[in-house]
């Protein structure tokens, strides 16, 4: 099992496929399942990384509360332990901060693709998302608030699939509240022009945890940003609608491959 470290704390990662990399930074709480959809489109042309923040999953578990410093220190060592010196990182909500951050900070990213991100912290509302990964009837009940409606009657297999996937692979209450300390101080406002990474901003048009407006602010805001809506979707738009997100990540990726 691939582990990478920060410190004392023990960092499980997944990678596969070959060609420039792409990290995958999940959502507060979450597992690498989160992922699963755009893992199966990106290994092959690109090299996938998958990885769980301290407090989920297979990584480390310290006590909280997470900065988002250290989270963003966390990835730093998943790039370093991997030897990728230029990735483009694709980020949801607390994932798609840590990945701003990262791209202001580090010299190792070369895109973002951001789903329901928002500049400020006081922009998330993300604790509908949570349920205890030993109660499988709040996990189902809890989709509803990342998954329309008609995606969830749509898909009853998927809805099973997912809460299986949730049951073994995300944070409990005390991960999850470790992680999403780290947004309770975040604002980008001030320093979004100092990303100068191309970043395509991605939202679902029903997200009810974090504004389609936030998104809009957020790729206004930076040098090269770009907002694209998802209609219909909610805030894990890029499972509801994956083959259109593959379509377009792929396609942005292959614009910025070995782009200087």
């Amino acid at each position: 099992m691939p582990t990478a470290s920060n410190g004392s704390v023990s960092l499980y990662y997944d990678r596969a496929g070959e060609g420039e990399p792409v990290v995958f930074v999940p959502e507060a709480g979450l597992g690498g399942w989160l992922w699963g959809w755009q893992h199966a489109a990106i290994a092959g042309p690109y090299e996938a990384v998958v990885w769980d923040l301290r407090g989920t999953g297979r990584s480390d578990a310290p006590s909280g509360p997470y900065s988002l410093e250290t989270l963003v220190a966390d990835l730093e060592a998943v790039l370093a332990d991997c030897d990728l010196r230029n990735a483009h990182l694709v980020g949801c909500g607390l994932g798609g901060a840590i990945a701003l951050e990262a791209a202001r900070t580090s010299s190792r990213v070369a895109t973002l693709t951001l789903f329901g991100t928002a500049a400020r912290g006081d922009a998330f509302d993300l604790e509908p998302l949570f349920a205890p990964p030993d109660d499988p009837d709040a996990l189902r009940r809890s989709l509803e608030a990342g998954l329309s409606d008609d995606f969830l009657k749509a898909q009853p297999d998927v809805r099973d699939g997912i809460v299986d996937w949730r049951a073994d692979g995300d944070a409990d209450r005390a991960g999850w509240e470790a992680q999403v300390a780290a947004l309770a101080d975040f604002d980008a406002s001030d320093w979004l022009v100092e990303v100068t990474q191309p970043t395509r901003v991605f939202y679902g048009e029903a997200d009810e945890l974090v504004s389609p407006a936030a998104g809009q602010e957020l790729a206004q805001g930076l040098p090269r940003g770009e907002f694209r809506e998802l209609e219909g979707t909610g805030h894990l738009c890029f499972i509801e609608r994956s083959r259109t997100v593959n379509d377009l990540l792929l396609g942005f990726l292959e614009e910025h491959t070995d782009d200087e």
